[in-house]
């Protein structure tokens, strides 16, 4: 009898624990909470992270992820509007962007997956089969870029154009596949073709044009390549001509200056003691000319020894 009110609180206690859990709910940070009764939903989303509460047994927390989630679908071969069958993988990332809207619409992210499939799928093959091969695996001509002759231009094998190309193409799934799931609360970020694989007819033949392609492009850059450096060396040849010219020039104008100064001062070296200027010319020439071995045969009256003839009679 002393503890015959153990029993009773234990009880309540029990309850009270039982009642709380079932009433409380942590909202993590990269959630959002929908809470529902009788599986309609009530009040706003709990998008706050933290602790919550909710009436016990009666309401419900549905939690849907904040974050970016990825969609991945199966590679699926899809014929080009050119009839070439190609393997293509794509995959896109989306968002919950109306819990409500999406709780409503398709509950959760298991049938949210199931319905991007059919989406996504649908559209990519409806925009790969409305296009050609070459606007499918390529976004730009930059091949093209390159200025071609009209012997190019007029080559059997013409490099086929780029009109929208993939960037564009994927742009434009991106936007429709967006408008078809605005009303599920879902937001495509982005959709990209992740593999474009050929089937093994049509392989060889995309191949060859390739390496087609690329030969020709490399050839029309080597030849303008060699053109530019023959433009140059032909450059270079002028300069080097020029500066050569203009070299020689100055270099017969200082020669004639030296020239001229040099018989200046010689005439005035002579003007001022011409006897002396005459003998010391005289000595060079004997320096010049004669040696221990020479022998020379001269004439009495030569003027060449004059100066001897002088010195001796002195």
């Amino acid at each position: 009898m002393k503890y015959s009110w153990l029993g009773p609180v234990t009880a309540i206690i029990a309850v009270s624990v039982i009642l709380l859990l079932n009433s409380a709910y942590v909202v993590d940070q990269t959630q959002q909470v929908i809470v529902t009764e009788f599986g309609r939903p009530m009040g706003p989303v709990v998008s706050k992270p933290g602790l919550h509460f909710r009436t016990p047994f009666i309401q419900q927390a549905h939690y849907f992820d904040k974050r970016i989630l990825q969609w991945d679908g199966d590679a699926t071969e899809i014929p080009t509007k050119d009839k070439k069958f190609i393997w293509v993988d794509i995959t896109a990332r989306w968002h919950i962007v109306d819990p409500l809207k999406f709780f409503t619409t398709v509950g959760n992210e298991i049938n949210a997956q199931s319905r991007l499939d059919d989406i996504i799928d649908g559209i990519a093959r409806d925009f790969i089969t409305g296009n050609n091969l070459i606007e499918i695996v390529r976004s730009s001509n930059r091949i093209l870029d390159i200025e071609r002759t009209e012997e190019d231009i007029s080559a059997d094998t013409e490099i086929e154009k780029v009109g929208r190309g993939r960037d564009a193409i994927t742009r434009a799934i991106v936007e429709k596949t967006r408008q078809a799931v605005a009303n599920f609360g879902i937001e495509i970020v982005d959709v990209q073709i992740k593999r474009i694989n050929y089937v093994e007819q049509v392989r060889q033949k995309v191949f060859e044009r390739m390496i087609s392609e690329r030969k020709r492009a490399a050839e029309k850059l080597r030849s303008e390549g060699q053109g530019i450096r023959a433009d140059v060396e032909g450059q270079r040849e002028k300069e080097l001509k020029r500066i050569t010219s203009e070299a020689y020039r100055e270099a017969r104008k200082i020669t004639g200056s030296a020239d001229a100064e040099a018989t200046r001062i010689y005439a005035e070296a002579y003007g001022k003691d011409p006897e002396f200027f005459q003998f010391k010319n005289t000595l060079d020439t004997y320096r010049a000319t004669l040696s221990k071995d020479s022998t020379l045969v001269l004439t009495t009256d030569s003027e060449y020894l004059k100066y001897l003839k002088t010195a001796t009679k002195k």
